[in-house]
Protein backbone atom coordinates (compact mmCIF):
# COMPACT_ATOMS: atom_id res chain seq x y z
CA UNK A 1 0.00 0.00 0.00
CA UNK A 2 2.83 2.40 0.90
CA UNK A 3 4.63 1.59 -2.34
CA UNK A 4 1.48 2.25 -4.34
CA UNK A 5 0.96 5.59 -2.55
CA UNK A 6 4.55 6.68 -3.22
CA UNK A 7 4.23 5.77 -6.89
CA UNK A 8 0.94 7.63 -7.14
CA UNK A 9 2.40 10.76 -5.56
CA UNK A 10 5.45 10.58 -7.87
CA UNK A 11 3.25 10.30 -10.97
CA UNK A 12 1.04 13.14 -9.70
CA UNK A 13 4.08 15.39 -9.19
CA UNK A 14 5.34 14.60 -12.69
CA UNK A 15 2.04 15.42 -14.34
CA UNK A 16 1.55 18.59 -12.27
CA UNK A 17 4.28 20.29 -14.30
CA UNK A 18 2.68 19.47 -17.64
CA UNK A 19 0.18 21.42 -19.66
CA UNK A 20 1.91 24.81 -19.88
CA UNK A 21 0.99 26.91 -22.90
CA UNK A 22 0.76 30.50 -24.10
CA UNK A 23 -2.38 31.94 -22.51
CA UNK A 24 -2.04 35.55 -23.64
CA UNK A 25 0.09 37.90 -25.70
CA UNK A 26 0.60 41.43 -24.40
CA UNK A 27 1.25 43.77 -27.32
CA UNK A 28 4.23 46.09 -26.87
CA UNK A 29 5.01 47.13 -30.44
CA UNK A 30 8.13 48.78 -31.72
CA UNK A 31 11.33 47.03 -32.66
CA UNK A 32 14.83 46.45 -31.43
CA UNK A 33 16.46 44.06 -29.00
CA UNK A 34 15.51 43.48 -25.40
CA UNK A 35 17.62 42.44 -22.48
CA UNK A 36 16.70 41.59 -18.88
CA UNK A 37 13.33 41.59 -17.19
CA UNK A 38 12.45 42.80 -13.72
CA UNK A 39 9.17 41.74 -12.14
CA UNK A 40 7.90 43.83 -9.24
CA UNK A 41 5.38 41.38 -7.80
CA UNK A 42 4.13 43.76 -5.12
CA UNK A 43 3.68 46.62 -7.59
CA UNK A 44 2.35 44.21 -10.27
CA UNK A 45 4.64 45.67 -12.93
CA UNK A 46 7.03 44.12 -15.41
CA UNK A 47 10.01 46.22 -16.55
CA UNK A 48 11.54 45.31 -19.91
CA UNK A 49 14.93 46.68 -20.99
CA UNK A 50 14.31 47.48 -24.67
CA UNK A 51 17.24 49.17 -26.45
CA UNK A 52 17.26 52.78 -25.20
CA UNK A 53 14.14 52.62 -23.05
CA UNK A 54 12.40 50.59 -20.38
CA UNK A 55 8.88 49.42 -21.21
CA UNK A 56 6.59 49.20 -18.17
CA UNK A 57 3.76 46.65 -18.26
CA UNK A 58 0.84 46.22 -15.86
CA UNK A 59 0.78 42.43 -15.66
CA UNK A 60 -2.74 42.20 -14.25
CA UNK A 61 -4.29 44.55 -16.81
CA UNK A 62 -2.13 43.07 -19.57
CA UNK A 63 -1.10 46.39 -21.08
CA UNK A 64 1.74 48.88 -21.36
CA UNK A 65 1.45 51.73 -18.85
CA UNK A 66 4.51 53.75 -19.81
CA UNK A 67 8.11 53.99 -20.91
CA UNK A 68 11.30 55.29 -19.34
CA UNK A 69 13.91 56.70 -21.76
CA UNK A 70 17.46 56.07 -20.60
CA UNK A 71 20.15 55.57 -23.23
CA UNK A 72 21.41 53.10 -25.83
CA UNK A 73 22.15 49.53 -24.82
CA UNK A 74 20.44 49.40 -21.44
CA UNK A 75 20.63 46.09 -19.59
CA UNK A 76 18.38 45.87 -16.53
CA UNK A 77 16.21 47.56 -13.89
CA UNK A 78 16.02 47.46 -10.09
CA UNK A 79 13.10 48.91 -8.15
CA UNK A 80 13.22 50.34 -4.63
CA UNK A 81 9.60 50.87 -3.53
CA UNK A 82 10.59 52.38 -0.17
CA UNK A 83 12.45 55.16 -1.95
CA UNK A 84 9.93 55.38 -4.80
CA UNK A 85 12.75 54.99 -7.30
CA UNK A 86 13.90 52.73 -10.07
CA UNK A 87 17.45 52.22 -11.35
CA UNK A 88 18.47 51.41 -14.94
CA UNK A 89 21.91 50.13 -15.99
CA UNK A 90 23.23 51.83 -19.12
CA UNK A 91 25.99 49.57 -20.43
CA UNK A 92 27.62 51.73 -23.14
CA UNK A 93 27.73 54.88 -20.99
CA UNK A 94 28.88 53.24 -17.73
CA UNK A 95 26.19 54.68 -15.50
CA UNK A 96 22.80 54.12 -13.89
CA UNK A 97 19.73 56.26 -14.55
CA UNK A 98 17.41 56.92 -11.60
CA UNK A 99 13.68 57.33 -12.29
CA UNK A 100 10.48 57.91 -10.32
CA UNK A 101 8.35 54.77 -10.00
CA UNK A 102 5.05 56.69 -10.10
CA UNK A 103 5.68 59.28 -12.80
CA UNK A 104 8.37 57.30 -14.68
CA UNK A 105 10.30 60.55 -15.09
CA UNK A 106 14.08 60.27 -15.11
CA UNK A 107 16.36 62.07 -12.70
CA UNK A 108 20.05 61.91 -11.93
CA UNK A 109 22.61 59.47 -13.29
CA UNK A 110 25.19 57.67 -11.17
CA UNK A 111 28.58 56.62 -12.52
CA UNK A 112 29.46 52.92 -12.28
CA UNK A 113 32.18 50.60 -13.47
CA UNK A 114 32.48 49.46 -17.07
CA UNK A 115 29.33 48.14 -18.76
CA UNK A 116 26.93 47.70 -15.81
CA UNK A 117 24.49 44.83 -16.38
CA UNK A 118 22.53 43.04 -13.67
CA UNK A 119 21.26 45.32 -10.90
CA UNK A 120 19.41 44.41 -7.70
CA UNK A 121 18.18 45.82 -4.42
CA UNK A 122 19.69 43.99 -1.44
CA UNK A 123 16.90 44.34 1.17
CA UNK A 124 18.92 43.85 4.37
CA UNK A 125 21.40 46.66 3.67
CA UNK A 126 18.93 48.69 1.61
CA UNK A 127 21.62 49.22 -1.04
CA UNK A 128 21.46 48.77 -4.81
CA UNK A 129 24.19 46.70 -6.45
CA UNK A 130 25.08 47.18 -10.13
CA UNK A 131 27.29 44.42 -11.52
CA UNK A 132 29.79 45.48 -14.18
CA UNK A 133 30.09 43.12 -17.12
CA UNK A 134 33.40 44.14 -18.71
CA UNK A 135 35.97 41.34 -18.58
CA UNK A 136 38.63 43.71 -17.27
CA UNK A 137 36.37 45.13 -14.54
CA UNK A 138 34.96 42.27 -12.39
CA UNK A 139 33.38 44.58 -9.83
CA UNK A 140 30.04 45.78 -8.51
CA UNK A 141 29.06 49.39 -7.85
CA UNK A 142 27.14 49.99 -4.61
CA UNK A 143 24.49 52.73 -4.72
CA UNK A 144 22.63 54.39 -1.85
CA UNK A 145 19.10 54.63 -3.30
CA UNK A 146 17.94 57.43 -1.02
CA UNK A 147 20.95 59.67 -1.58
CA UNK A 148 21.36 58.62 -5.22
CA UNK A 149 25.14 58.29 -4.81
CA UNK A 150 27.65 55.50 -5.33
CA UNK A 151 30.17 54.27 -2.79
CA UNK A 152 33.71 55.40 -3.46
CA UNK A 153 35.11 51.87 -3.63
CA UNK A 154 33.60 49.14 -5.82
CA UNK A 155 33.09 45.58 -4.60
CA UNK A 156 35.73 43.26 -6.08
CA UNK A 157 34.16 40.04 -7.39
CA UNK A 158 37.04 38.29 -9.09
CA UNK A 159 34.83 37.46 -12.05
CA UNK A 160 32.05 38.70 -14.30
CA UNK A 161 28.64 38.47 -12.61
CA UNK A 162 26.06 37.88 -15.33
CA UNK A 163 23.16 37.54 -12.87
CA UNK A 164 22.48 38.37 -9.23
CA UNK A 165 19.73 37.30 -6.80
CA UNK A 166 19.47 38.44 -3.14
CA UNK A 167 18.43 35.77 -0.65
CA UNK A 168 16.82 38.28 1.73
CA UNK A 169 19.32 37.49 4.50
CA UNK A 170 22.16 39.77 3.47
CA UNK A 171 23.67 37.58 0.76
CA UNK A 172 23.59 38.02 -3.00
CA UNK A 173 23.95 34.90 -5.12
CA UNK A 174 25.81 35.38 -8.38
CA UNK A 175 26.21 33.61 -11.70
CA UNK A 176 29.96 34.06 -12.16
CA UNK A 177 32.26 33.72 -15.12
CA UNK A 178 35.76 33.61 -13.64
CA UNK A 179 38.08 34.52 -16.47
CA UNK A 180 41.45 35.96 -17.38
CA UNK A 181 40.45 36.24 -21.02
CA UNK A 182 36.99 36.31 -22.56
CA UNK A 183 37.50 32.85 -24.05
CA UNK A 184 38.92 31.19 -20.90
CA UNK A 185 36.06 30.77 -18.47
CA UNK A 186 35.50 28.87 -15.24
CA UNK A 187 31.76 28.81 -14.54
CA UNK A 188 30.68 29.20 -10.92
CA UNK A 189 27.95 30.25 -8.53
CA UNK A 190 29.22 32.79 -6.00
CA UNK A 191 27.87 34.14 -2.71
CA UNK A 192 28.49 37.81 -1.88
CA UNK A 193 28.13 39.15 1.67
CA UNK A 194 26.40 42.50 1.10
CA UNK A 195 27.43 43.92 4.47
CA UNK A 196 31.17 43.22 4.15
CA UNK A 197 31.39 43.39 0.36
CA UNK A 198 33.31 40.11 0.27
CA UNK A 199 32.80 36.93 -1.71
CA UNK A 200 32.15 34.25 0.92
CA UNK A 201 32.01 31.17 -1.26
CA UNK A 202 32.09 30.15 -4.88
CA UNK A 203 31.06 26.79 -6.27
CA UNK A 204 32.09 25.35 -9.66
CA UNK A 205 29.10 24.21 -11.74
CA UNK A 206 30.75 22.35 -14.64
CA UNK A 207 29.66 20.98 -17.07
CA UNK A 208 27.25 23.94 -17.04
CA UNK A 209 29.34 26.41 -19.09
CA UNK A 210 29.06 30.23 -18.97
CA UNK A 211 26.05 30.88 -16.70
CA UNK A 212 23.67 33.54 -18.00
CA UNK A 213 20.98 33.66 -15.30
CA UNK A 214 20.22 32.40 -11.82
CA UNK A 215 17.13 31.71 -9.69
CA UNK A 216 16.78 30.71 -6.03
CA UNK A 217 14.27 28.41 -4.39
CA UNK A 218 14.67 29.51 -0.77
CA UNK A 219 12.23 26.91 0.54
CA UNK A 220 14.19 23.94 -0.81
CA UNK A 221 17.56 25.77 -0.58
CA UNK A 222 18.41 25.25 -4.21
CA UNK A 223 19.97 27.52 -6.80
CA UNK A 224 19.24 27.06 -10.50
CA UNK A 225 21.80 28.35 -13.02
CA UNK A 226 21.25 28.30 -16.79
CA UNK A 227 24.25 28.20 -19.07
CA UNK A 228 25.09 28.90 -22.69
CA UNK A 229 25.69 25.24 -23.53
CA UNK A 230 22.04 24.20 -23.11
CA UNK A 231 22.56 23.02 -19.54
CA UNK A 232 21.05 23.87 -16.16
CA UNK A 233 22.97 23.31 -12.91
CA UNK A 234 20.94 22.64 -9.77
CA UNK A 235 23.04 23.59 -6.72
CA UNK A 236 22.44 22.83 -3.04
CA UNK A 237 22.67 26.25 -1.37
CA UNK A 238 24.02 24.83 1.90
CA UNK A 239 26.79 22.59 0.60
CA UNK A 240 27.45 24.07 -2.84
CA UNK A 241 27.18 20.62 -4.35
CA UNK A 242 25.80 20.31 -7.87
CA UNK A 243 22.80 18.05 -7.38
CA UNK A 244 22.04 17.67 -11.08
CA UNK A 245 22.87 18.93 -14.54
CA UNK A 246 19.79 19.03 -16.75
CA UNK A 247 19.76 19.40 -20.55
CA UNK A 248 17.44 22.26 -21.46
CA UNK A 249 17.20 24.26 -24.71
CA UNK A 250 19.71 26.27 -26.71
CA UNK A 251 20.69 29.88 -25.92
CA UNK A 252 18.87 30.05 -22.59
CA UNK A 253 19.38 33.37 -20.81
CA UNK A 254 16.48 33.27 -18.37
CA UNK A 255 15.46 31.04 -15.49
CA UNK A 256 12.76 31.21 -12.83
CA UNK A 257 11.39 28.93 -10.14
CA UNK A 258 7.93 28.62 -8.62
CA UNK A 259 6.72 25.98 -6.20
CA UNK A 260 9.70 23.73 -6.84
CA UNK A 261 9.26 23.85 -10.63
CA UNK A 262 11.95 25.62 -12.67
CA UNK A 263 11.50 27.27 -16.07
CA UNK A 264 14.06 28.30 -18.70
CA UNK A 265 13.61 30.48 -21.78
CA UNK A 266 15.53 29.00 -24.71
CA UNK A 267 16.01 31.56 -27.46
CA UNK A 268 17.79 29.22 -29.85
CA UNK A 269 15.00 26.66 -29.86
CA UNK A 270 12.03 28.92 -29.26
CA UNK A 271 10.95 26.86 -26.27
CA UNK A 272 10.42 27.02 -22.52
CA UNK A 273 11.81 24.06 -20.60
CA UNK A 274 9.91 22.96 -17.48
CA UNK A 275 12.22 21.21 -14.98
CA UNK A 276 10.80 19.15 -12.13
CA UNK A 277 12.17 17.07 -9.27
CA UNK A 278 10.78 13.61 -8.61
CA UNK A 279 12.26 11.44 -5.85
CA UNK A 280 15.49 13.44 -5.91
CA UNK A 281 15.83 13.25 -9.69
CA UNK A 282 15.69 16.44 -11.77
CA UNK A 283 14.40 16.21 -15.33
CA UNK A 284 13.09 18.29 -18.21
CA UNK A 285 9.42 17.36 -17.98
CA UNK A 286 8.16 19.53 -20.82
CA UNK A 287 9.32 21.66 -23.77
CA UNK A 288 6.72 24.36 -24.41
CA UNK A 289 6.77 26.22 -27.77
CA UNK A 290 7.39 29.99 -27.46
CA UNK A 291 9.25 31.91 -30.20
CA UNK A 292 12.76 31.97 -31.64
CA UNK A 293 14.87 34.54 -29.82
CA UNK A 294 12.67 34.47 -26.71
CA UNK A 295 15.48 33.92 -24.22
CA UNK A 296 14.59 35.65 -20.91
CA UNK A 297 11.72 35.19 -18.47
CA UNK A 298 10.26 35.99 -15.07
CA UNK A 299 7.75 34.04 -12.98
CA UNK A 300 4.94 35.56 -10.91
CA UNK A 301 4.53 33.55 -7.70
CA UNK A 302 1.05 35.03 -7.13
CA UNK A 303 -0.56 33.86 -10.38
CA UNK A 304 2.06 31.20 -11.27
CA UNK A 305 2.34 32.70 -14.75
CA UNK A 306 5.54 33.01 -16.75
CA UNK A 307 6.37 36.15 -18.77
CA UNK A 308 8.63 35.89 -21.84
CA UNK A 309 9.31 38.76 -24.32
CA UNK A 310 9.32 37.78 -27.98
CA UNK A 311 9.35 39.37 -31.40
CA UNK A 312 5.89 39.02 -32.93
CA UNK A 313 4.46 39.92 -36.31
CA UNK A 314 3.53 43.40 -35.03
CA UNK A 315 6.62 44.10 -32.96
CA UNK A 316 7.63 43.20 -29.46
CA UNK A 317 5.14 41.28 -27.35
CA UNK A 318 5.14 39.51 -24.00
CA UNK A 319 4.06 35.88 -24.01
CA UNK A 320 2.16 34.94 -20.85
CA UNK A 321 2.39 31.21 -20.16
CA UNK A 322 0.52 29.12 -17.64
CA UNK A 323 -1.93 26.25 -17.40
Amino acid sequence: MKLFLCLALSVSAAFSAEGYKVLQKIHIGGSGAWDRLTLDEAGRRLYIANDSKVVVVDIDAGKVVGEVPSGPGIHAVAVVPEAGKGFITNGPTDNVTIFDLKTLKTGAQVSTGTDPGAIVLEPKTGKVYAFNLATEDKTATVIDPKAGTAAADPVVLGGKATAAVPDGAGKIWLALQITSEDWNVSSEVGVLDAETGKILRHYPIAPCDRPADLALDLKSKRAYAVCNNAKMAVVDMDSGKVLATVTIGKLASGVGVDGGIAFTANGGDGTMTVVTENAGKFEAAEQVPTAKGARVLRVDSKTHKVFIPAQGSEGLEVLVLGK
